[in-house]
């Protein structure tokens, strides 16, 4: 007899549709299995096989081909084990075939028969939909990442016990099917507040404008002056997440296996601080099995780079290309990747070996030996941070004064109430915020008056700025408009905008 099963299969990010097909005929016993297949897929015929007999279903002395199909695309990973399962069940007769159309079915057996969570299951589910599926059938670790998906039932089994009866009788498809919870952004997952932060009224200043307008933010200053404790704090002033972002950020912790448990979607901005020792491709993504990096996991949300000089040559510049065009594509042989790159980056360095340049009464550190130490970071990198702040040392009377520092909550309000504005303007455009804008649309949403463009003109001539930092400076200065509630760009927004490049001279000698 023959069955066909519709499971899938995750390439990056994404889920593509895989037939699963047995045949039970008469000849010599074995067990077959084809369609271009990695070790641990071909591993399947012998977990299936024993997790059948341990349930006490008697596998039938005959020839058995499964045929994964199409042929020309790999397939990865132990997801795969449930399908086979199914499609032998449905070829020796114990499972209706018509209880198994338009139903799609992943998941890892063990010998017990106790079904497994596998990764990609939210994509996977999503695919299911669009090709008209009416039922899911996952891990029950699963259950709440595929529930996610409005418009298709989801059912979660642990056993292939269950999922035998599950589908040998359709009344227990409507008991056991999860349902959808209504959209509801958590609370950030930091913990911490910036009313806790003394001092450093600059950098709180430059780190409300780089939140409101989802700008590359970068604090430069002597050790313990609080750059990691602001940029911890980051994700606190970010507006929560609408369901549209969610969703996207949680088909990449879905890829990566990431995303089991009970809350079944992504509901915080993700903040991610990656060790200065992390490769290039633990950044970008990639591997033997292509998937996602640091940078799509911090896809909107943070990517914090702390010690930034510290990284490698190699991890830095790789920011530069998903920095500037909000995605990052892995090319192999077999095919390309496409991850969403669509992250704030937040980093924090010292400005020498020491730390404490320009202080030379505690710097000791030799001109060149300063100069290569900044020199780490390139100049197409640096023009591609809008904004540079530096900390200053705190004194004793800020560190332990009792003054009410303004929490987090009055900032995201504020912040909130700018991208709200960014939103509106760029409704319909491609575009959700200042950091976004291509160079057309800075002449259309950034002009200038008479005394503005002067201003503009002699910045550009002083600080010998890049094409790129001209226009970074007046998407800054469109967001510190925007805060304030203007609908033009006036002479005050462009200097503070100016300001927040000035560090370029005084550190990279411009």
């Amino acid at each position: 007899m023959f069955s066909s099963i519709l499971s899938s299969t995750v390439i990056g990010i994404e889920a593509y549709p895989i037939q699963v097909e047995a045949d039970i005929c008469d000849g010599l016993p074995q067990f077959c299995m084809v369609g271009d297949l990695s070790p641990e897929v071909r591993e399947a015929a012998d977990r299936v096989r024993t997790a059948l007999r341990n349930t006490r279903i008697s596998f039938p002395p005959k020839k058995i081909t499964v045929n994964l199909s199409p042929a020309h695309i790999r397939k990865e990973g132990t997801g795969f084990d449930l399908p086979v399962a199914v499609a032998l069940l449905t070829a020796m007769g114990i499972i209706p075939e018509e209880h198994v159309r338009g139903v799609l079915v992943m998941g890892e057996v063990g010998l017990s028969g106790k079904v497994r969570p596998v990764s990609g299951v939210l994509q996977s589910v999503m695919m299911a939909k669009k090709l008209g599926c009416g039922l899911c059938l996952v891990p029950g670790e699963n259950a709440k990442e595929g529930a996610a998906v409005h418009g298709i039932s989801v059912i979660g089994v642990d056993t292939l016990q269950e999922m035998l009866e599950c589908l040998l009788s359709k009344e227990t498809w409507m008991e056991r099917a999860e349902h959808p919870k209504e959209w509801e952004a958590g609370e950030s997952i930091c913990k911490e507040d910036f009313k806790e932060i003394n001092g450093q009224e600059g950098v709180r200043r430059a780190a409300e404008i780089a939140a409101a307008g989802m700008h590359n933010f970068l604090m430069i200053g002597s050790p313990g002056a609080g750059k990691t404790m602001i940029a911890r704090r980051m994700p606190t002033i970010l507006p929560r997440l609408t369901l549209q972002e969610s969703l996207e950020i949680s088909k990449v912790y879905s890829a990566c296996g990431l995303l089991t448990g009970e809350e079944g979607l992504v509901r915080n901005r993700p903040f991610r601080a990656p060790h200065h020792t992390v490769s290039a491709v633990a950044l970008a993504g990639g591997g033997r099995k292509v998937k996602p990096g640091e940078i799509s996991l911090a896809t909107r949300g943070v990517l914090f780079l702390d010690e930034l000089p510290e990284f490698s040559r190699s991890a830095l510049e790789i920011l530069r290309q998903p920095m500037e065009e909000g995605k990052v594509v892995i090319s192999r042989a077999s095919g390309t990747c496409v991850f969403p790159a669509h992250f704030q980056l937040v980093s924090a360095m010292n400005p020498c070996r020491c730390g404490y340049y320009p202080d030379r009464d505690r710097c000791h550190c030799l001109p060149g030996e300063i100069g290569q130490y900044l020199h780490r970071i390139s100049r197409p990198l640096l023009d591609r941070i809008d904004i540079c702040a530096e900390t200053s040392r705190v004194e004793y009377r800020e560190l332990t004064g009792n003054c009410e520092n303004e929490s987090s909550a009055d900032i995201r309000i504020r912040v909130e109430a700018a991208q709200k504005i960014q939103k509106e303007r760029y409704l319909d455009l491609g575009w959700q915020f200042n950091s976004q804008l291509s160079v057309s649309a800075i002449r259309s949403f950034c002009l200038l008056g008479p005394e503005e463009t002067r201003v503009m003109e002699l910045a550009f001539e002083k600080l010998e700025l890049s094409a790129r930092a001209y226009h970074r400076i007046l998407k800054v200065a469109r967001t510190i408009a925007d805060l304030e509630g203007e609908k033009r760009i006036r002479t005050d927004h462009l200097l503070e905008a100016i300001g927040y490049r000035s560090l370029d001279q005084r550190f990279w000698g411009r």
